[in-house]
């Protein structure tokens, strides 16, 4: 994972107020924390913090009057209705620390014909390097019958990376179609057409 860098300057004003008055100039508040250290509150560019942020657990360089912060970004909140971001808790990190990351899984190939995958996980939690964390890990269905189940174990992982969930942890089930019963369509019998047919005949005479 390639590292991005952003400027950054102290934010000195906080309540809900002065974090409107940020994002009408363009600017995400955030919060720098880790290593025992005091919080570090920072205004963030709005548009290139986005950009770089798109990538899960994004490693971010952050210039802050003159030092640079090398951090993770840890829990992003954004707006439910306009999904713009509104807020990054971004976690301290050091080149050669390992931390914990969940990441996220994505799958490719086609399974056989008529097989319903079922993605049961969707992230895992690993262990890397901070420097080098995957961007995603990749399962392969190719091919796959119905009944087959992949597990955490099953995922190969990239040199460095250690898995941190239950090995039998399921992460694709493939199974067969579910087929919907909706019951026989009801049809009249040929006696109750034929009575039907007679209380008709009555009727003209």
């Amino acid at each position: 994972m390639s590292e991005q860098k952003l400027p950054a300057e102290v934010r000195s004003e906080f309540g809900k107020g002065a974090a409107r008055q940020a994002r009408r100039a363009n600017k995400i508040p955030a919060v720098i924390y880790g290593h025992g250290g005091d919080p570090l509150h920072v205004l963030l560019p709005a548009k290139a913090t986005t950009l770089a942020v798109r990538t899960p657990n994004a490693l971010l360089t952050l210039e802050v009057d003159g030092t640079e912060h090398l951090a993770l970004a840890k829990d992003i909140q954004r707006n439910p209705l306009k999904q713009i971001i509104e807020h990054i808790d971004l976690l301290t990190v050091r080149r050669g620390e390992k931390v914990e990351v969940d990441v996220t899984i994505h799958i490719e190939g086609e399974p056989a014909a008529e097989v319903v995958v079922n993605l049961e996980s969707n992230t895992v939690l690993v262990e890397a390097e901070a420097t080098h964390l995957p961007e995603s890990l990749t399962v392969n269905i190719e091919g796959r019958q119905v009944g087959e189940h992949i597990h955490a174990s099953d995922i190969q992982l990239p040199s460095g990376v250690r898995l941190l969930v239950d090995p039998e942890t399921l992460i694709v089930n493939l199974a067969a179609p579910t087929v919907q019963d909706l019951g026989e369509s009801e049809t009249p019998s040929a006696d109750t057409e034929a009575s039907a047919e007679g209380a008709t005949s009555s009727d003209d005479s």
